[in-house]
């Protein structure tokens, strides 16, 4: 079962000014399609082509680099798109509420949020999860890692993430990650973010 590039969900051009509509052209169907490519050719006649792509980054010590890269490369950015919106609502009482018993106050995580893309050396991510504890902890993963991945530092179910690649931003951007990251906070789905956690604290 070949896996596909899932359709953006709102047009190319509805997160601006924030994300521009060449940015979100080329990150969709260019990056986001080769993963999608790549993952399917290095998965191509192995046992793991019938898994899903939640089985394999769970199991992903056990598989090639290109499927770790490829495949995280797919499922992280499969989530990103859903957790963009330019009127996601806004977190929800819970949310708010384990944030503060978290973080201590809603400033706070985001400045820890914040840091963990600004100071993720090179390419990757950053993340807020629910740990097996079912609290709320923020960390950061190289290239196309993900906090599911058997090999992550910090382990947990991603409920928000941030791509900090250059080709996320540079087109608007440049060299200028920590604007990038202030203004992702004006196209957060938190309806989304807020059915994750449910589900992840269930």
């Amino acid at each position: 079962m070949a896996f596909t590039l899932p359709a953006l969900p709102y047009a190319f051009d509805a997160l601006e000014p924030h994300i521009d509509a060449l940015t979100m052209q080329i990150h969709h169907g260019k990056h986001h399609a080769a993963y999608v490519n790549n993952l399917n050719n290095a998965l191509a006649g192995k046992p793991e082509e019938n898994q899903s792509l939640d089985e394999i980054v769970r199991n992903i010590s056990k598989l090639p680099m290109a499927v770790r890269n490829n495949g995280g490369g797919h499922w992280n950015h499969s989530m990103f798109w859903t957790l963009l919106s330019p009127n996601g609502g806004q977190a929800s009482d819970d949310l708010t509420d384990a944030i503060h018993a978290a973080f201590g106050s809603v400033d706070t995580f985001k400045e820890q949020f914040n840091n963990a893309g600004a100071t993720r050396f090179g390419s990757g991510w950053a993340w807020l999860i629910v740990n097996a504890d079912k609290k709320l902890a923020i960390c950061s993963t190289p290239n196309q890692d993900n906090p599911l991945m058997d090999i992550a530092e910090v382990k947990g179910t991603p409920i928000l993430g941030l791509d900090v690649w250059e080709h996320a931003y540079y087109l608007k951007y440049q060299n200028r990650r920590p604007d990038y990251i202030q203004a992702f906070w004006n196209i957060i789905n938190w309806n989304e973010v807020n059915r994750l956690f449910s589900e992840a604290t269930k």
